[in-house]
């Protein structure tokens, strides 16, 4: 993977998590505090999930 498709995935990324907040604050700001009741089993579940997801796509799209 060259620099430039690094930066350019990084960006995308921002850009996709600031959709969000930047249209619904109200809503952004009660899924983060509902985020903030989970427990860390379970945050780590999601967080593996997203990591798998990830892969896929990667593996998918080459």
């Amino acid at each position: 993977m060259s620099a430039e498709t690094f930066w350019s995935a990084l960006a995308l990324v921002l850009v996709l998590e600031g959709i969000l907040p930047f249209v619904s604050p109200g809503g952004w700001r009660r899924a983060f505090s509902q985020l903030l009741q989970l427990r860390d089993g379970q945050l780590r579940f999601f967080g593996l999930c997203s990591i798998l997801i990830g892969i896929v796509l990667l593996w998918l799209a080459s």
